[in-house]
């Protein structure tokens, strides 16, 4: 068993996927570094210097004691963070896209083969039974 298992994971296809698995890791970090520390403040400067992050819609305030601790935390639908997601998604999106634009103008154009002869149509081969059961 150990055996079939080592088999397993030297294969190309294991170890080509785990590659890709911690390549994608650090390339998520890259992007979101890229989009919360870049693009964001950006965002922020056309929008007034609005943080999406800070919106949110209060349920119930945070319930203070007499000495200013929390006793019970506050309860708000924290909207702002979902925008932020959204603009997040858009923006790797576009990224992703000319990236692969970019990498699709690098291959070389796939040349079609041409297409093989149709050969005589219905109509054809019915003739020519015709034309040999007339002789």
């Amino acid at each position: 068993m150990l055996k079939e298992f080592k088999k397993f994971i030297m294969t190309g296809n294991v170890i080509d996927l785990s590659v890709a698995v911690l390549l994608a890791g650090a390339l998520g970090l890259v992007i979101k570094g890229f989009v919360s520390d870049i693009m964001m403040p950006i965002v922020g400067h056309f929008t007034g210097g609005m943080d999406f992050a800070e919106l949110k819609v209060i349920l119930s305030p945070a319930v203070l004691d007499a000495e200013g601790a929390i006793t019970t935390a506050e309860n708000a639908i924290r909207y702002g963070n979902w925008i932020n997601a959204i603009i997040n998604l858009i923006i790797v999106g576009f990224v992703l896209f000319m990236i692969v634009k970019a990498y699709n103008k690098t291959k070389k154009p796939v040349e079609e083969a041409p297409a093989p002869d149709p050969g005589p149509t219905q109509e054809e081969l019915l003739a020519e039974i015709r034309d040999l059961l007339k002789k």
